[in-house]
C-alpha cells in the first residue's frame, strides 16, 4: 500500500477539517491485535496484555474511513507506541520524510503562526511534532478539555474503520492459525485493501 504523497494528505487535511472540524488532521492512527496461534520458540514475543498471541496491524486512516497506510507485523506484546516505534511509517515520521505539506496558518487562529499537519492518536501513543495525542490528567482546563473532545472526535475514525473491518471480514475475529511469515503479513494487508473495494 504505497504511503500517500503531499497532494494525498493535503485532500485528508481538507476531508478532516469538513467533517471533523480538525485543521490539519493528516489521519487518524491506531493499531489492532490480531489473533494468532503461538508459533512454534516464539516465546512471549507475540504475548500481549490481553494474555493472547497476537500480531499488531497499525494503521492511519481518512476522515471517511478507508485505511491510507496499514503496517502488518508488529509482535503482540508491543504497545502501540512500540509499533509505531519499530515500522518504516514510524521511521518516515520521526525523520520527516513523509512528504506532509507545509506547516499552515489555520484560518481564526492566525496568532498561533504556522501549524504543522499532524495525525492524531490515543494517549497510547507518543506526542511528536506531527502527532497529537490528547492532554493527560482529570483536573484541565475547559481549553484543553474542549481539544481533548474535538481530537477524541476526529481519532474516532479509526476505532470505527477497524470495527467495519472486523464485521465485514470475520477472519479478524478469531484466531488466525498459520505462522506470521512474510506471506501471512501480505495476506492480511490485501485483506485490508479489499475493504472498501
Amino acid at each position: 500500500m504505497p504511503v500517500p504523497q503531499t497532494e494525498d494528505w493535503r485532500a485528508i487535511a481538507a476531508g478532516f477539517q469538513e467533517r471533523w472540524n480538525f485543521p490539519n488532521c493528516v489521519g487518524a492512527i491506531d493499531g489492532k491485535h490480531v489473533v494468532i496461534q503461538a508459533p512454534t520458540n516464539s516465546g512471549s514475543l507475540y504475548f500481549n496484555y490481553k494474555s493472547t498471541h497476537s500480531l499488531v496491524l497499525l494503521a492511519v486512516v481518512d476522515a471517511q474511513y478507508l485505511f491510507r497506510v496499514v503496517d502488518v507485523g508488529g509482535f503482540g506484546r508491543s504497545s502501540d507506541s512500540g509499533s509505531l516505534r519499530n515500522s518504516a511509517f514510524g521511521e518516515s515520521l520521526r525523520d520527516g520524510s513523509l512528504q506532509l505539506p507545509p506547516d499552515t496558518v489555520i484560518p481564526g487562529a492566525e496568532r498561533l503562526g504556522l501549524l504543522p499537519h499532524v495525525l492524531v492518536g490515543d494517549e497510547a501513543f507518543p506526542l511528536l511534532d506531527n502527532l497529537l495525542r490528547p492532554f493527560p490528567g482529570r483536573h484541565l482546563t475547559r481549553e484543553k478539555r474542549m481539544f481533548n473532545y474535538r481530537l477524541s472526535r476526529a481519532r474516532l475514525v479509526v476505532e470505527c474503520a477497524f470495527g467495519i473491518l472486523s464485521s465485514r471480514w470475520r477472519m479478524f475475529k478469531r484466531v488466525i492459525t498459520t505462522s506470521p511469515e512474510e506471506d501471512d503479513r501480505k495476506d492480511i494487508t490485501h485483506t485490508y485493501r479489499r475493504v472498501h473495494g
